[in-house]
């Protein structure tokens, strides 16, 4: 429903955007794309999630959403410099365009009101789905995007300052920049298969480590495979061979899960002794 609200008010704010001249609305058309975008992403990943490994792609399709999200990174800052350079000739020109301020006001109260309708819809599922927490937060920007257009709008109505029409699209190309930025940054982390940032390793190290039986951690590794799917491998090493290796993985599973969210986890068990080799020394050898 909110992809479908937003995209049809898209459609409508880049017409009137064009017909009108107004670069605020046009701005605030390239930032609604953002969020069309970005739910669209969020059903994408949700639908590729439902598919079946492959053999030879073993994660299956999840990586998939982080290259769309490089794309709309990608996109999101194209708009923003073709919006900025416009703006930038239109300060030096902008007694001659005249935008009709009715128009500006009335489309941009229209968007504002279609943000606050998204944003009641997804008011529930945001709160602990962070797919639709990016998207959540995207409509959020575009809200104050809307609001700056309204802005445009009255000072274009009521006191003919057309060059506030100009400052709101610069206004909306920042916000379009941030969306990018932290979009491009989440990507990255992805496909350098980072930590996610709202994960301390040695706080994971160090939950693992007060296991019973457990002396040491080593080779911790933690990273994104997709949306909503943390995937972790690590070797434990134990005090003595006579350590139950199933208790111990479900105690090590059970923290992983209940304190920081990590459902794909791979461990591997080493006693004392074991944990001085590798197979990297096996190779060298």
């Amino acid at each position: 429903m909110v992809l479908s609200l937003s995209s049809l008010f898209f459609l409508l704010e880049l017409t009137f955007g064009l017909l009108s001249g107004s670069l605020a609305l046009l701005a605030d058309a390239g930032h609604m794309l953002s969020d069309i975008s970005a739910l669209g992403l969020a059903l994408l990943a949700s639908w590729l999630a439902q598919k079946p490994a492959q053999p030879h792609r073993t994660y299956g399709n999840h990586r998939v959403e982080a290259l769309a999200a490089l794309g709309q990174g990608l996109l999101l800052l194209v708009t923003s410099a073709l919006i900025l350079r416009e703006a930038f000739g239109r300060f030096w020109d902008s007694s001659k365009i005249e935008v009709p301020g009715e128009t500006v006001l009335l489309v941009a109260t229209a968007g504002l009101s279609v943000n606050i309708l998204c944003l009641f819809l997804l008011r529930r599922e945001h709160s602990h789905n962070l797919n639709l927490r990016g998207a959540w937060l995207h409509i959020l920007s575009d809200m104050l995007g809307s609001i700056g257009a309204i802005l445009a709008g009255i000072a274009i109505l009521w006191f003919e300052a057309f060059w506030v029409d100009t400052v709101a699209s610069v206004f909306i190309s920042i916000l379009i920049l941030t969306s990018a930025f932290y979009l491009l940054r989440d990507v990255i982390d992805v496909l350098m298969e980072a930590a996610p940032r709202n994960l301390d390793v040695r706080e994971i190290e160090k939950s693992l480590k007060t296991i019973e039986s457990v002396s040491d951690v080593h080779d911790l590794h933690v990273w994104t495979i997709g949306s909503r799917r943390i995937a972790l491998s690590c070797h434990i090493v134990v005090l003595s061979e006579e350590v139950s290796s199933s208790r111990l993985l479900e105690k090590a599973y059970e923290t992983l899960g209940r304190n920081y969210g990590i459902s794909h986890a791979t461990i591997q068990i080493e006693t004392q002794s074991f944990s001085h080799h590798s197979p990297q020394s096996y190779c060298n050898g």
